[in-house]
């Protein structure tokens, strides 16, 4: 742990909120890349930073070292990324059930994805559920150990590594499925070529 951030956590309890600079400094990118692959959208993800850094802010004096401020943050996020697919889900099911995708929307976000991603691995995750893909995630990765994992999601370390481990069974099925489809389909696409 960086003691530099723990001092400053705590002269930003103290009243130098000018050192919270140096926090979101600290912490921004690697919490945007952890929202924007649980959120899938590059302007959520840069919303939900923008407001889980507040809420940090906010709270900050609620902080306590027992565990780390990077958990303690990637927590937050959680939590928040989690609510924003909630409300994701309850506003599609309210505009009657009618998914219009928008090409334009799609392309940037996921150009990028598909560059951090292979494409199976990329529609693999989102066939995983919030839990498992935020288990790959900070496992893979932000590469972070079990215990802090449980930690940001309230499961006992032994809890995350279950998890983990049939997530990745889970995501391989998943991964040789699309293979398979995207096999089928060029080989079907071949066959008209050739008649």
């Amino acid at each position: 742990m960086d003691e530099g951030i723990e001092q400053r956590i705590k002269r930003v309890q103290a009243g130098e909120i000018q050192e919270y600079a140096y926090i979101v400094q600290t912490y921004q990118k690697q919490l945007f890349v952890y929202c924007w692959r649980l959120l899938g959208s590059r302007q959520e993800a840069e919303d939900a930073v923008q407001d889980v850094l507040v809420k940090a802010f906010e709270k900050i004096c609620l902080y306590r070292p027992s565990v780390s401020f990077s958990s303690w943050l990637y927590k937050m996020a959680y939590h928040h990324c989690l609510n924003s697919i909630r409300r994701r889900k309850l506003q599609r099911r309210l505009s009657l059930g009618l998914l219009v995708k928008d090409a334009a929307a799609d392309s940037a976000a996921q150009m990028v994805d598909r560059q951090l991603f292979s494409e199976p691995l990329s529609k693999a995750l989102d066939q995983l559920t919030v839990e498992e893909r935020n288990v790959l995630v900070l496992r893979i990765f932000e590469e972070r150990p079990f215990a802090e994992i449980g930690e940001i999601m309230n499961k006992s370390p032994e809890a995350v590594k279950k998890k983990y481990g049939r997530t990745k069974t889970k995501l391989k099925k998943l991964m040789d499925q699309i293979k398979e489809e995207a096999q089928c389909v060029n080989y079907q696409a071949l066959s008209k070529t050739k008649a």
